[in-house]
């Protein structure tokens, strides 16, 4: 299954070709990959929402409003959520409003709104395919970097023959998996990644912990999957999803347990990934029964947990790329370089608490790299798949490099 794991928004418009987007549905599943259909607002007198919806097991959207209690469909949530958006059959209409920004459904929000790969498969008849008009639109979307799955030859619903004709589902999800395959940068890699937060048992019923969601380190767990790595994702306790079925996913509770998972790990990876955040102390003795309230004051003995960063970094193997992660609240450049060199890093992603939007519990990020050679890269606000996207860059060039 080429498309194991992949993430795919299929928009389909209306067109009599819009019969085939459900075998289109039919054969990306079958590929593997999670099928989420919108249906423009004329596409629905061509097919029925549930045809698709027994096809995906998943509602489809057809409206930017989903009830009459005004809940909506959030666009850019479904954006940020897809590996890529198809829209096939892309028509004319469709074609000419993505191309000048028209934003007056759910798909063109969901268009406007992506971060991901988008495909057109035009489907019209020869006539409008071949126009000016239509051409310069397309080489319009080519121009946004938007790919085109052209259009094929054969019999149109006019009764023509010529091009125009939507491309083939079984030719549509070979260039799809074509697509994807040429993206494997990190094939026969292995990288193990931690994330979320640990729990340190005080008694049966409480623990010490942080505000830690998992979401930094699923999305890069995630995203490297994508490009071909074996992925092992040490995670500890999130409400999060396996980004994939095929991430090893290794669920720990402790700093002891991810401590010994890791290092269980760590001989045969490429890289290791260090997002977790791992409680730095823990109690020196767990009650066995629930701690009672008294008067006075509670004290309770903390002895600190094992560094996994310095440990991995005091083993780190000739060809390893070591990547930590740093939350400071003051003199945030100088603390994180010293963590840098003491734990033998290649580079470090700093996070504030300065700036709204940054740190736990959000889904944007505001990072800053510092690598072993001293350079320092800030980036502004981002979403955390686009955080996640900028590390995987900066890791692709200290793999290179250790290749050299």
């Amino acid at each position: 299954m080429m498309l194991r794991g992949k993430k795919v928004i299929l928009g389909v418009c209306g067109s009599i070709a819009a019969y085939k987007a459900a075998l289109l549905t039919r054969q990306l599943i079958k590929e593997g990959a999670e099928v989420q259909v919108i249906l423009t607002p004329s596409a629905s007198s061509f097919i029925g929402p549930l045809t698709f919806s027994t096809l995906t097991g998943k509602p489809v959207y057809n409206s930017l409003i989903r009830n009459d209690a005004g809940e909506w469909n959030n666009h850019v949530d479904l954006a940020l959520w897809a590996d890529l958006i198809l829209i096939a059959p892309a028509t004319a209409n469709t074609i000419s409003k993505l191309a000048n920004g028209v934003c007056d459904n759910l798909l063109t929000a969901v268009y406007l709104s992506a971060k991901c790969p988008v495909m057109f498969a035009p489907a019209m008849d020869l006539d409008m395919y071949r126009h000016p008009a239509t051409k310069a639109n397309i080489e319009k979307l080519k121009s946004y970097s938007n790919i085109i799955i052209d259009a094929e030859f054969g019999f149109l619903a006019s009764g023509l023959e010529g091009e125009g004709r939507l491309a083939e589902p079984e030719h549509i999800t070979d260039f799809v998996k074509r697509y994807f395959q040429k993206n494997t940068q990190l094939a026969g890699r292995k990288i193990v990644v931690t994330a979320g937060p640990t729990y340190e048992p005080l008694d049966p019923v409480r623990f010490i912990s942080n505000h830690s969601t998992g979401k930094m380190g699923y999305e890069i767990a995630h995203q490297l999957d994508q490009l071909g790595a074996s992925v092992t994702l040490i995670s500890g306790p999130t409400a999060l999803k396996s980004p994939s079925d095929s991430v090893k996913l290794m669920k720990v509770q402790k700093a002891e347990e991810m401590y010994n998972a890791v290092m269980t790990n760590v001989p045969d990876a490429d890289a290791i990934i260090l997002s977790a955040a791992v409680a730095d102390y823990t109690p020196k003795e767990v009650a066995l029964q629930k701690i009672k309230k008294k008067d006075g004051e509670l004290s309770i003995d903390l002895i600190k947990t094992k560094d996994i960063a310095a440990a991995v970094g005091a083993n780190k193997k000739t060809g390893q790329v070591l990547v930590g992660f740093a939350l400071e609240t003051e003199n945030e450049i100088q603390n994180a370089s010293v963590k840098l060199a003491n734990k033998n890093l290649d580079f470090i992603v700093l996070n504030s608490l300065r700036d709204d939007g940054a740190g736990f519990g959000f889904d944007t990020n505001k990072v800053t790299f510092i690598d072993k050679y001293n350079m320092v890269q800030t980036f502004e606000l981002k979403s955390k798949k686009e955080v996640a996207s900028d590390i995987i860059s900066e890791l692709l060039k200290h793999l290179d490099l250790k290749k050299k």
